[in-house]
């Protein structure tokens, strides 16, 4: 999905990549690159300037469009997709900056008549002279410095403290030193300050600036990272090598998917760093932070993807990747170290949260009047243990209170739900997250009740969606089998049918919380005969059924949260085979795709609040610095599911086809675990090699997420094969 979500950011994304298309083709580029590197504007900058895309963002009343970071992010990351040359990204990313810092200032009106300029940071320091500051100083390398018309200088100061100036003209010119850039598409230089005294700008700091920046530099990196994926994409479906494409070898497939949610991620990263214009600071430094983090350093793993999917071709000065490589190194250097960003997200998410919610408080006033006394009892009865996470329902006063007005799943029909669609469920949890309450869950049973409300007869849905809803009935699956896991089509348990039911036999394992369900779901062969999917049906299964051997499995955590289950002629009825026999492959696909929505970021393993918890015991035995950096970098990974989680949502409210999203958000949780929990060892140091705490355990739990409902490489299968259309 790219970073646009309605339909005139798309319309503006069509046009700018059709105007970059006609005017901008990288073997006109390829021609230019001694004029580039010197800061001479190319003749797509004319067209850029005569179609208004240099300044969307500055004021009408100068010859702006007065929109905002949004349009311009749009722009940006079509500017990464056609490697538009010159000026364009350096200019608006100044003008930007300098519009936030002292909106009054002369230079916008310039900038909106076509001047070029270049944001100065880094290497620089200033200290007072009388009403001027003398700057000291050989600043970083700066993108467009060569050549550009103004330049916005930051320098600091002996407080510590960014005070921003400007310099044009002769003066600017002079004081250049052009570099060799690594991006061949742009001028880069340097500006010696030794001498140099400016009157500064009133407003001092780099919230602002960083702000722009990560969101511009992101949304190229995720333009940059999209072709990427489309150039490996069309390349791998089409080159051949030992008699097939070489699409169809499985390392590839995973390859080419993990590429597609890194780049989902990145444009989900550049379109929040973009939409935190208007937040408070705090929210723009959260936003800025995980931007560079997300958005910008993974482009340059995607480019260097790209290159050994591609193979030699790619590797060669005539092949179009080095130059999107490039761009990637370059824009990952010039936004600052990861490790600096990260420490930085760190010390400020240790007080703020990003704030995802994205409803009016007006909105739907009579749900919010009819759901917030509900919640308000719920809160007085469930007191100190209100915001657990997926609390499981549980019969008793709040399952009363929750079942009668229809909140414990909302998105279900009446009489169970409401008919919630994606409005009515975000505004439902806004008004349990507005009191500090987890919406509650029938955990097995968010997957098998929505199977039963399609596929089940009114007998069965009177008989076990009520009680469910109330916690009377808890549920197992018993779909995976010791020699069936992930291939449920492999499965072997037979269902042999005999006056008035069937009889199971077989074996099922890892079967989550069977050792206290009341109820399975079971797949289970009805048809030895038929081919491997058409031969299953799908059976409810009492579990206190003679015949039914629920055994724990202790996992390596020491713990036994999963079981096997034997059945030795457990007799199901004919009322509990849920739809037509042979059928159970269809309501299998039917119980694993249903979801409610999805509404948050937060992870289990390794997640940020165990990372926050070192750092509020203020310990002596861990590296606070390192563990600060860890924090950030687990923080921005939930910021990006989050971000991930909200345009999925939006989307759906705006109409709009939803694609990868599901198999993303899946992946890049599961990774995302994954990576939080080895950061948290690599913190701990000797302290992980001891149970207190529980870190060292949270990371031997992790299989339970890297292959429970699908392994990661399943979900990379179902990526490159549905949603590329890689060869299967």
């Amino acid at each position: 999905m790219p970073i646009a979500l309605d339909e005139d950011l798309r319309a503006l994304a069509d046009s700018v990549g059709g105007l970059a298309a006609r005017h901008a083709a990288t073997e006109d580029t390829r021609g230019r690159f001694a004029d580039l590197a010197a800061g001479v504007r190319p003749p797509v900058w004319q067209v850029l300037l005569d179609n208004g895309l240099h300044a969307l963002h500055l004021p009408e009343e100068v010859g702006g469009a007065g929109v905002g970071l949004p349009e311009l992010a749009v722009v940006a990351e079509q500017s990464g997709t056609a490697l538009l040359p010159g000026p364009w990204l350096p200019t608006v990313t100044a003008s930007a900056a300098l519009l936030r810092l002292d909106p009054a200032h002369e230079l916008v009106a310039d900038f909106a008549g076509g001047a070029t300029g270049a944001l100065v940071r880094g290497g620089l320091t200033a200290e007072p002279a009388g009403d001027a500051w003398r700057l000291h100083g050989t600043s970083a390398p700066a993108l467009g410095l060569v050549g550009a018309d103004h330049a916005l200088v930051g320098a600091r100061s002996a407080a510590g403290e960014t005070r921003w100036f400007v310099l044009s003209g002769s003066e600017l010119a002079d004081r250049v030193e052009a570099g060799d850039a690594v991006d061949l598409t742009r001028s880069i230089g340097r500006l010696r300050a030794d001498g140099l005294t400016l009157l500064p700008l009133a407003t001092t700091g780099d919230v602002a600036v960083d702000l722009v920046m990560a969101a511009l530099y992101g949304a190229e990196a995720a333009g940059v990272s999209a072709w990427a994926l489309r150039t490996a994409v069309d390349y791998v479906k089409t080159r051949v090598q030992f008699g097939q494409p070489v699409g169809a070898f499985q390392a590839v497939q995973h390859k080419a998917a993990m590429m597609l949610v890194r780049a989902e991620v990145a444009a989900a990263s550049a379109w929040d760093a973009a939409r935190a214009g208007g937040d408070a600071a705090e929210q723009q430094q959260l936003a800025a932070a995980q931007a560079a983090l997300n958005a910008v350093a993974p482009s340059v793993d995607l480019t260097l993807d790209l290159v050994s999917l591609l193979g030699g071709i790619g590797f060669t000065w005539e092949h179009d990747a080095h130059l999107y490589q490039r761009r990637a190194l370059s824009l990952a250097a010039l936004i600052g170290t990861t490790d600096s960003w990260a420490q930085r997200l760190g010390e400020r998410a240790i007080e703020v949260r990003r704030d995802f919610s994205f409803l009016d408080p007006s909105t739907l006033p009579e749900l919010r009047a009819e759901v917030g006394p509900v919640l308000d009892r719920v809160a007085a009865l469930t007191g100190a243990d209100a915001n657990q996470t997926w609390a499981r329902i549980t019969p008793g006063p709040i399952a009363d209170l929750l079942t009668e007005a229809r909140l414990v799943s909302p998105h279900y029909p009446a009489p169970y739900g409401r008919d919630a669609g994606v409005q009515e469920q975000a505004v439902i949890a806004d008004e349990f997250e507005a009191r500090g309450l987890t919406p509650p869950s029938t955990v097995i049973g968010e997957w098998v009740l929505p199977t039963l409300l399609v596929h089940g007869s009114a007998a069965q849905q009177e008989r076990f969606i009520a009680p469910s809803l109330r916690g009377e009935i808890i549920w197992c699956q018993l779909f995976s089998e010791p020699g069936a896991g992930s291939d449920l089509a492999s499965l072997s348990t037979k269902a042999t049918k005999v006056d008035g039911g069937w009889l199971l036999n077989g074996q099922k394992v890892w079967n989550s919380g069977a050792h206290e369900a009341h109820w399975g779901v079971c797949l289970a062969r009805s048809d030895a005969s038929a081919p491997k999917h058409k031969g299953i049906s799908y059976f409810l299964v009492d579990m206190s059924s003679p015949g039914v051997d629920v055994r724990p499995l202790k996992q390596s955590t020491g713990r036994a949260e999963f079981n096997e289950v034997f059945l030795d002629d457990v007799f199901v009825p004919d009322d509990c085979l849920v739809g037509a026999r042979e059928q159970g492959w269809r309501l299998a696909v039917t119980t694993l795709g249903n979801e409610r929505l999805s509404m948050g970021g937060r992870l289990t393993h390794g997640s940020a609040d165990r990372f926050l918890e070192l750092l509020q015991e203020e310990r002596t035995d861990v590296d606070r610095a390192e563990v600060l950096r860890a924090f950030g970098r687990s923080t921005a990974r939930e910021i990006a599911l989050s971000a991930l989680n909200l345009r999925s949502i939006l989307a759906r409210l705006s109409g709009l086809e939803i694609g990868a999203e599901t198999s993303v958000q899946k992946v890049f949780n599961t990774l995302a675990q994954k990576d939080g929990s080895f950061d948290l060892l690599r913190v701990l140091g000797p302290e992980g090699a001891v149970l207190e705490g529980g870190h060292a355990i949270d990371h031997i739990g992790l299989p339970a997420v890297l292959f429970g409902g699908g392994t990661t490489e399943i979900q990379l299968n179902v990526i490159a094969q549905r949603v590329l259309g890689l060869p299967r």
